[in-house]
């Protein structure tokens, strides 16, 4: 069978919708897993009680110990989030194959 030059392949595969929510959630989680960084650091600034300008945290040890927490549950959350929209977004392109179909990765 002699193939045209017009002919496209890619029409014969329905188009998938776009992933912007995903790359949406895997951009706001990103910041998320920043700002608990940001958050962490400065609470054990403020535990190590060195620093003039974290005067506040310097005097009030169990609001920078909170702090840390804080950053470090809104770290965790992030990188949570975020793999799992990569997850997502990665998933698309697989193909809808059974497992017991696919090779052995031993």
């Amino acid at each position: 069978m002699k193939l045209k030059g017009s002919f496209d392949a890619k029409r014969l595969r329905p188009r998938e919708p776009g992933n912007w929510g995903a790359r949406l959630t895997a951009a706001l989680s990103a910041l998320l897993a920043t700002l608990g960084i940001l958050l962490a650091m400065a609470g054990i600034a403020g535990l190590l009680g060195n620093y003039d300008a974290l005067a506040e945290l310097n005097a009030n040890h169990p609001l920078a110990a909170g702090l840390v927490v804080f950053g470090l549950a809104l770290l965790y959350l992030g990188v949570r989030l975020w793999r799992m929209s990569r997850i997502r977004l990665r998933r698309s392109r697989d193909l809808n194959l059974s497992p017991h179909l696919m090779k052995r990765h031993d």
